[in-house]
């Protein structure tokens, strides 16, 4: 595995692909953390092990887990196409601290390793320390075999970015220009290292996420492409909902810009659930520890149906027990009529601050 600090993906003939490419596998980590996640962990592990086999119906899994719960973990995920290697992290939030996959038109797949700061760093950040996360990515890049990209210089989650393959890219500003993450950056610098590192060629800027989302409105819960030039946008009608607004700034802007290609945005309105909030009892299940995300029954919960993750041949998605759960699978299925939809539960993965596509992160065929 070569680390390549002074290259650059775009001058190397590297892309990232969009989600629908076939994938080798996908990557999921662990949860484990007491002050994250309710009773130490356990239903959390519960409901990632049902997001794992529903994935290994369609592709092979690979899961990270702590050496300490090696054993445990290993006796849960038991299953054909789950593989579990030892990995040490600080939480299991593998689209944010694992790699990005970028591969070329010969075939040959290499990995990004952005610098992460657990969503704020010192200023906002959801935890402390995060030193084991930051290795995540070069951990599984070296698993794999796989030539390194380093970004030291540059925060970035893979959660903040939406690609369709062919050159265009969804983030909201929100969250890149928040200056905990880059603040030696301005918007223009930003856009020049995306491109330099994803081969895109032209940014769609939404301006913000959802509402209450700890990550700083990353855009995988909130917009995503499912094929080129077709967005899915999570969306209310509700003018009292917080969202309200936020949905159709998305939507004007959508409207407004052209991708990469010269084409119009397609837009899919996906409804929201809820309002989802935590109980009391869930909220005092999470152990309370310096630095620790604050957990309490009067947030509203940043629950969306955008955070699935499509797979070989299907598509696993968040059903939260809401009377939306029905619809959500219907807009899923008439947006990938060739895809199987599965729908897992997805409140105990939303009680630790994010879902599915949070949790999981491809790895395309190469």
């Amino acid at each position: 595995m070569a680390l390549l600090r002074h290259c650059l993906p775009r001058d190397d003939g590297f892309y990232m692909p969009a989600e629908w490419a076939p994938h080798q596998q996908t990557w999921m980590l662990w949860p484990h953390r007491p002050d994250n996640w309710r009773l130490g962990a356990k239903p959390a592990q519960k409901a990632f092990v049902q997001v794992a086999q529903a994935i290994a119906a369609f592709e092979p899994v690979t899961v990270g887990v702590m050496g300490r719960q090696f054993e445990y973990a290993s006796m849960q995920l038991e299953h054909p196409n789950i593989r579990v290697v030892e990995l040490s992290s600080d939480d299991a939030w593998v689209r944010d601290t694992g790699p990005t996959f970028v591969i070329n038109t010969q075939g040959q797949l290499r990995g990004i390793d952005w610098g992460f700061n657990a969503w704020g760093g010192m200023q906002s950040g959801l935890y402390f320390p995060w030193d084991k996360d930051e290795k995540v990515a070069a951990k599984i890049l070296g698993i794999e075999r796989c030539d390194r990209y380093e970004t030291v210089d540059f925060i970035l989650e893979g959660g903040a970015i939406h690609v369709d393959g062919e050159g265009t890219l969804l983030t909201t500003e929100e969250c890149l220009l928040n200056p905990n993450r880059n603040p030696h950056m301005d918007r223009t610098a930003i856009e020049t290292r995306l491109a330099e590192m994803l081969n895109i060629e032209r940014i769609i800027w939404l301006p913000y996420g959802l509402h209450n989302d700890e990550t700083d409105g990353h855009i995988d819960n909130f917009c995503c492409f499912i094929e080129p030039a077709h967005v899915l946008l999570a969306w209310t009608d509700d003018p009292q909902d917080p969202n309200y607004t936020r949905c159709r700034a998305a939507e004007d802007r959508l409207t407004a810009v052209q991708d990469a290609r010269g084409r119009q945005i397609i837009i899919t309105h996906m409804p929201l659930p809820g309002p989802i909030h935590a109980t009391l009892e869930e909220c005092e299940s999470v152990e309370t520890l310096q630095r620790s995300q604050k957990r309490d029954p009067s947030i509203r919960l940043a629950g969306s149906y955008i955070n699935f993750l499509m797979v070989n041949g299907g598509v696993v998605a968040p059903a939260f027990g809401d009377e939306q759960d029905a619809v959500a699978r219907e807009i899923l299925q008439q947006c990938f009529p060739d895809r199987k939809i599965v729908m897992v539960p997805g409140r105990e993965i939303l009680l630790g601050g994010g879902n599915i596509h949070c949790i999981t992160q491809q790895q395309p065929a190469a």
